[in-house]
């Protein structure tokens, strides 16, 4: 299902989304019904680690009190 390849957080939803789907059918044989849990879990995964590295960068940006930290914005010469 999923490539080598980095794939969005969207795209990587999609695709749990149509593993699920297929489960929930029942009429999957167990082996493919193992290999459709197997990517599932390795896209739940990279979902959540995605998910992670969004809110440590949001906490980047805002301190304590809910506001933005200044930043310096680098012009180009």
């Amino acid at each position: 299902m999923s490539n080598s390849k980095e794939i969005s957080f969207e795209e990587a939803m999609e695709q749990l989304e149509t593993i699920v789907e297929k489960l929930e059918e029942g009429d999957v044989p167990l082996e493919k019904a193992i290999n459709y849990y197997q990517e599932g879990m390795k896209l739940s995964k990279l979902c959540s680690d995605k998910l992670s590295n969004v809110q440590e960068k949001m906490a980047q940006i805002m301190n304590e009190q809910g506001e933005l930290e200044p930043f310096e914005v680098q012009e180009d010469k």
